[in-house]
C-alpha cells in the first residue's frame, strides 16, 4: 500500500486543527492594554499549540519520508495520533480561558502524553512493516528524545496541581526538544542523496 493517501490525509487533519485553534481566537472587546491583556491566556495556548502541532506534522513528514510502504496497522496507529491531536484545539481553548487552572494544564499535558505514546506506537508499527528496508529502524535508534518526551509529560500531568506553572514550563520544554528536525533521519536522507 501507498504512502501518500495517508500523508495526505494526516496533513489535513493537522491543517484543520491548526485552522479551528485560530479561529477560536477572539478579537479583544477595545484597544486598550487591559483589553488585550484579557485574551493574552488564550493567545499563549495558542502558541504552544500550534508549536506542538507544527512538531507533529515536522516530525510526521520525517518520519515517512524514509518509509516505502504502510500497512493497515500503519493506517490504525496513525488514526489513533490523529485522534489524541484532534482534542488539542478543545484543551488549548479551555486551558487559556480558565487561567491555567490546575485540571485543565493536568489534561492538556495527559493528551500530549498520550499523543507522544501514539506516536511512538506509529514508529513501530511502521518500522514493522517495511519488511527488509532498515533505513527507518537504524535512523531512530533507541528513540532517547521520545523517552525524555514521555518522562517531562508525565511529570508535567503529576505537578499540575501543586505547580501548574512547572507543568507548563515542561511541556515547554519538550516542545523545545522536538523543535529541530530529527536530525537522525536528517542524516540518513543526506548520507543517500535525498536531502
Amino acid at each position: 500500500m501507498g504512502k501518500g493517501r495517508l500523508e495526505a490525509f494526516s496533513d489535513g487533519v493537522i491543517a484543520i486543527l491548526i485552522t479551528i485553534m485560530v479561529l477560536e481566537l477572539k478579537v479583544p472587546h477595545g484597544s486598550s492594554w487591559t483589553a488585550i491583556s484579557a485574551v493574552l491566556p488564550i493567545f499563549f495556548m495558542y502558541i504552544l499549540s500550534f508549536v506542538f502541532l507544527g512538531i507533529y506534522w515536522n516530525n510526521h513528514h520525517h518520519l515517512f519520508s524514509l518509509a516505502g510502504r504502510v500497512s493497515g496497522g500503519v493506517l490504525w496507529a496513525n488514526m489513533h495520533l490523529l485522534f489524541w491531536l484532534s482534542l488539542v484545539p478543545f484543551l488549548t481553548r479551555w486551558m487559556g480561558e480558565n487561567n491555567f487552572d490546575s485540571l485543565p494544564v493536568a489534561t492538556y499535558g495527559a493528551v500530549l502524553f498520550l499523543a507522544a505514546i501514539a506516536f511512538t506506537i506509529l514508529v513501530r508499527v511502521l518500522i514493522g512493516a517495511q519488511d527488509s528496508d532498515t533505513r527507518l529502524r537504524d535512523a531512530l535508534g533507541g528513540d532517547f528524545k521520545g523517552k525524555v518526551s514521555l518522562v517531562l509529560y508525565a511529570a508535567g500531568v503529576a505537578l499540575a496541581f501543586p505547580a501548574r506553572w512547572i507543568s507548563l514550563a515542561l511541556y515547554a520544554a519538550v516542545a523545545l526538544i522536538w523543535l529541530v528536525p530529527d536530525p537522525r533521519i536528517e542524516r540518513v536522507h543526506r548520507t543517500s542523496g535525498r536531502g
